[in-house]
């Protein structure tokens, strides 16, 4: 990201230089790796947390994290272990993190080949969109990012899928009025949901926010996270969207209209990765399955996933036929 904008260290040292008497650097900024690399191990985890230690940063300092949402994930966890919990910035700067992941509560690294394994809840002290850093993303990083503002409108708001469905060709080229439009109000849809959902930790066993992620966060790890968290969302999303009409919820119209929506944003429905199988297994069982159970660990409990039952409407499951998904698979496939 640094690389993309070569002036910010200096616009940085300048602005803490303009305003003295109310902000300093304990020390330049710190460069870590952008993308899942710096989650996937706690080396920049560690770079974080000694640089909280050798510069004496406490509780009545700040950590600010400029970076797309791995970075700001890994910065927030390290901002919420050192001393208990330092007040911290997202300033994030991919439509994805600007969508979804930079304003939610969320912190945390992959450990023992899971997402997020490892992680806390601790909302941030500010969130600041910059929609100038979009101008550098690549085409790929954009389109993806807006599969999660595809997401909450299924399951949250008709209006708002009728908006992205009538624009997504213009989101795809990167109309950056509408572009801003879309995150704006999924922002706005992600807080709400988190300050009124009455479950802001996720203590219980639903997590409406994480439609279609269960498969998402598998196909990110066996594609050695080839395939963007955006990208992995959308094929994750258009799964159960096949699911949830083979299982009789969800119309044919509803689910072309979804499926043609993510295909004009120039987004994948389909990987590879989806019908690879397990090592050694006697019955063939697809890998991807293991974001089942693994799902069901991470909310502990019951499993629930939530399916569509129309567009701006859903329903808890709490049980899966691994048959009927791999006729979902191969749908997905064949299209």
């Amino acid at each position: 990201m640094v690389q993309s904008h070569r002036g910010l260290l200096g616009e940085i040292d300048a602005y803490v230089k303009r305003h003295r008497d109310r902000v300093q650097l304990a020390a330049p900024p710190l460069r870590v790796p952008g993308g899942e690399k710096c989650k996937n191990s706690v080396d920049s985890l560690d770079r974080v947390l000694n640089q909280v230690n050798e510069l004496g940063i406490d509780r009545h300092s700040y950590i600010l994290a400029i970076g797309g949402g791995a970075v700001l994930d890994m910065a927030g966890y390290a901002a919420a272990l050192a001393h208990r919990g330092i007040r911290f910035i997202r300033v994030p700067t991919t439509v994805l993190a600007q969508c979804d992941s930079g304003v939610g509560v969320k912190n945390g690294i992959n450990a023992f080949g899971k997402k997020n394994f490892l992680g806390t809840f601790v909302p941030p002290s500010a969130v600041l969109n910059d929609f100038e850093f979009l101008t550098t993303l690549e085409d790929r990083d954009w389109r993806s990012g807006i599969s999660e503002a595809v997401k909450v409108a299924l399951i949250k708001d008709a209006s708002f899928f009728d908006h992205i469905e009538r624009h997504a060709a213009s989101l795809a080229k990167r109309d950056m009025a509408l572009t801003q439009q879309v995150i704006y109000r999924c922002a706005a849809m992600h807080l709400e949901h988190i300050r009124c959902n009455n479950d802001p930790f996720e203590k219980g066993s639903s997590r409406p926010l994480d439609f279609g992620h269960w498969a998402a966060h598998k196909l990110e790890q066996l594609t050695d996270y080839e395939l963007r968290h955006g990208e992995a969302v959308a094929i994750g999303i258009a799964l159960d969207c096949v699911y949830s009409h083979l299982s009789g919820l969800l119309g044919s119209k509803a689910l072309e209209r979804i499926l043609s929506t993510f295909e004009t944003l120039g987004l994948q429905l389909y990987s590879p990765a989806l019908l690879e199988c397990e090592p050694h297994s006697p019955k063939r069982t697809l890998s991807v399955f293991a974001g089942i159970q693994e799902f069901r660990e991470h909310l502990g409990g019951e499993l629930t996933l939530m399916l569509l039952t129309q567009i701006g409407s859903a329903v808890n499951v709490h049980q899966v036929d691994e048959a009927l998904y791999r006729r979902a698979i191969h749908i997905l496939k064949e299209r």
